[in-house]
């Protein structure tokens, strides 16, 4: 039983690509493991231009469960991440809870996160496979790779973040709008609106796919190596992409500086000629560079500024402030407009 007598709102959001096998016993495993949640609930599945049936599968479903069941069909296959969003725009829950369509995840744990999340007070719970049931070259061993990698770069320290099993809080959640191939750095993209100590992880049971086959491979690694590096300049620098460019121009410079200095010292303290030497083209592209990142910053710094002036969009988050009106303050200050 919920130790919390009426849960918060619930979203349930799955996105699927050619999984028309496992659509019918996901679709009932959700069922089953919610039927006892004491708040309401939705299940939005997002088909991701499947060809293979999956979209019809799922509107069949609806008629069999219910119309808390919402299908979500996009026009083609524009990605993971995008049919993750989609289903994040449509969720009207104070909760969100995330997993993959291969049912390697159990529907079932989702109430026990909501519970512990709220016992937090956090605003993601990841779940973390502790006993992977994957393939051990494919899978594991880049995962471990990739996850002590984001962990070190970023900060952000978890055990997994590769898995979709996640609840989060809609309202902090939505501040986040997912591009490209950002579902593999969710956690990370979270910690840029909302503390790191706020987002947690939980052990989560792991299953062998059954049905179906993975859509992951090895050259999923590789990408993540470009998606780190997105994600660590978003998350340092987003609001100051002045002091990154100008960082590198600063160093390029000081370099290049150095070597000019050390070449006109041999030219005019030891009267020897510096006109075919290496060192000389070399700090002559140094200075260029430099020049170049510095510019580069500048016009970087004046797009952020602009974008954050003519947009609703501000770098800070607030997550909780008082009423003035509660606290009197008109009361106690009645000349202060």
């Amino acid at each position: 039983m919920s130790r919390f007598t009426t849960s918060p709102s619930l979203s349930v959001v799955i996105p699927l690509y050619q999984e028309i096998d496992n659509v019918e016993p996901l679709v009932t495993r959700v069922q089953e493991g919610l039927a006892h949640y004491s708040g309401a609930w939705e299940l939005i599945c997002v088909d991701d231009g499947s060809r293979d049936g999956t979209g019809e599968q799922l509107c069949a479903q609806i008629a069999r469960v219910g119309e808390h069941m919402r299908v979500i069909r996009l026009r083609r296959n524009f990605g993971q991440t995008a049919a993750m969003q989609a289903g994040f725009d449509a969720a009207r829950g104070e909760l969100i809870a995330t997993l993959d369509g291969d049912l390697q995840n159990d529907p079932a744990e989702i109430p026990r996160l909501v519970d512990e999340l709220l016992a937090r007070d956090l605003d993601l719970l990841q779940g973390w496979r502790q006993q992977r049931q994957d393939g051990l070259l494919l899978r594991k061993i880049p995962s471990r790779f990739a996850n002590a990698l984001i962990g070190k770069v970023t900060g952000l320290a978890l055990h997994d973040y590769g898995c979709s099993l996640k609840i989060y809080r809609a309202i902090v959640i939505k501040e986040v709008r997912l591009l490209g191939e950002m579902h593999r750095f969710i956690p990370v993209w979270m910690a840029g609106v909302t503390a790191p100590q706020r987002i947690g992880e939980s052990v989560v049971a792991h299953q062998a796919r059954q049905f179906g086959v993975s859509k992951y491979g090895i050259s999923r690694t590789f990408r993540v190596l470009l998606d780190l590096l997105a994600a660590f300049f978003f998350l340092r620098f987003g609001a100051r992409p002045g002091h990154f460019f100008g960082m590198i121009g600063l160093s390029f410079g000081g370099i290049g500086a150095v070597l000019m200095g050390h070449l006109l010292l041999v030219k005019f303290a030891l009267g020897e000629d510096i006109g075919h030497r290496p060192l000389l083209l070399i700090a002559i592209l140094l200075l260029l560079a430099a020049a170049q990142f510095l510019t580069t910053g500048v016009l970087a710094e004046l797009l952020t500024r602009t974008f954050y002036a003519s947009s609703d969009h501000s770098h800070h988050r607030i997550r909780w402030q008082s009423d003035p009106a509660a606290a009197g303050w008109m009361t106690n200050h009645p000349n202060v407009l």
